[in-house]
């Protein structure tokens, strides 16, 4: 075993900046143990849920781990819904629902606003369950409504490392997944490959290969929303960090470091979980950086409190989408990153996916990340504004709310929720000197 790996499995806090908070995160190594003494009480327990659809209502930690294994494993029950748009989330079927509120905090705006929109209309908390760090706000509202269930999940873990935890672990047994195989895979990981893995990404990162382009055969797609965030997230702070780009086809450049990952097996998921979290804790030692805090991720909250609390919404400048690529064009430097940010409707992942490539293939080749809003904000949005200045981001708004979907409590409805989360992120971006153009669009046929 390796003197970097010996003192990661000891928790030796040494390993990063002083200051660090590892010494209440890094329970992700051990808990796929715990899960699998545990997955025959989840399994049993999963089976006495017979709703039609399970609406698992989080963000960031909270939900990618799952969507990643709803996609991968092709299930239809399990409905993930990390957004604000109301469109999406008035077009969710909850005639036969079971609803899964989901926050390590327990305080989480969106979720906050999820749970008390669908609570009005099934005020039935056998229809509830929640997953949360004790004696969290949420796990207190769980008690108090009677939920079916709520999970204490251990504390110890955050949430980008939290997928073989109960917030991972509990959506995938409603979908009929198999834990217990999921979590064997990852204890049987070769810890040391995931050693080797982050030292090679930090390694490039400080030779100037940052952009991080993982390959993934085209039926693992979704296994990009978890890794970007994982990676993104933890390393993406100091002026330094990785970028991860996940795509299913070979991308090169001068500031690329490629991984590729032949998967055949479902799940073999369970291997690549423990071995990239293995990988980016390691990476943010030769960094010399926190893999476990997030300090700008609270920057873009801020400002939606900020935004909110001075209604009506300020009006944004925004761009011609035709005008899109003539400015990119003029933007890019050598280096850089385009970040497309969608504050859309689900649904349309073909079609921003099909922009990312037009617009890396326009701009020979640069690097182009792409992701839903505010589900971004969870993941990637840490390193754009703590990571290099590296980031060139085009925010895609639409032109006029998607829906008219009220939250209950609020002075707001949800198509103002995430207007003011696109501008309170906006202005977060040019607070730290990011280059950013905004535009709205009825379609993304638009951006061009």
């Amino acid at each position: 075993m390796t003197e970097l790996l010996t003192r990661l499995l000891a928790g030796d806090a040494g390993l990063w900046p002083e200051g660090n908070v590892s010494g209440n995160r890094l329970g992700w190594l051990d808990v796929p143990r715990r899960m699998v003494d545990e997955a025959g009480d989840l399994q049993s327990w999963a089976r006495s849920i017979d709703a039609s659809h399970v609406f698992l209502l989080g963000m960031g930690g909270s939900s990618l781990g799952s969507e990643m294994l709803r996609a991968s494993f092709g299930s239809d029950r399990l409905v993930v819904l990390d957004t604000t748009d109301p469109e999406t989330i008035n077009g969710a079927d909850i005639r036969d629902p079971f609803f899964l509120v989901s926050s390590k905090s327990g305080t989480t705006l969106e979720v906050e606003c999820l749970f008390s929109y669908f609570w009005e209309r099934w005020p039935d908390g056998r229809r509830f369950a929640a997953i949360t760090d004790p004696g969290t706000p949420l796990a207190t509202l769980g008690e108090e409504r009677g939920f079916h269930r709520v999970f204490a999940n251990p504390p110890d873990i955050g949430g980008r490392y939290s997928v073989l935890s109960y917030f991972g672990m509990v959506p995938a047994a409603l979908t009929g997944i198999d834990i217990t195989r999921l979590c064997e895979a990852a204890i049987a990981a070769d810890k040391e490959d995931g050693v080797r893995l982050g030292v090679a990404m930090a390694d490039a990162a400080n030779q100037g290969r940052d952009k991080v382009t993982i390959v993934v055969p085209d039926h693992f797609r979704a296994f990009g929303l978890w890794v970007e965030q994982l990676i993104a997230e933890s390393t993406g702070k100091r002026g330094t960090g990785c970028v991860p780009i996940p795509s299913t086809e070979a991308e090169t450049g001068d500031d690329r470091h490629v991984v590729l990952l032949e998967m055949d097996d479902k799940y073999q998921l369970g291997t690549e979980f423990m071995l990239w979290e293995v990988a980016t804790a390691i990476a943010g030692h030769i960094l010399q950086i926190d893999p476990f805090d997030e300090p700008n991720v609270a920057e873009s909250k801020e400002n939606t409190k900020k935004v909110l609390s001075s209604l009506p919404l300020p009006a944004i400048d925004s761009a011609d989408p035709a005008t899109v690529s003539a400015w990119l064009k003029e933007t890019v430097r050598p280096r850089d990153y385009v970040s497309l940010q969608a504050y859309l409707p689900f649904g349309q992942d073909d079609a921003l996916e099909g922009v990312r490539r037009a617009v890396r293939d326009g701009l020979g080749g640069t690097a182009v990340t792409a992701g839903y809003g505010p589900r971004f904000l969870h993941s990637t949005g840490q390193l754009h504004k703590g990571g290099p200045n590296e980031v060139v981001a085009v925010q895609i708004a639409p032109r006029a709310p998607t829906a008219h979907v009220e939250i209950p409590g609020k002075p707001y409805d949800f198509g103002t929720l995430i207007d003011a989360q696109a501008i309170g992120d906006l202005q977060s971006l040019e607070s730290h000197g990011r280059r950013v153009l905004r535009v709205e669009v009825n379609d993304l046929k638009e951006v061009s």
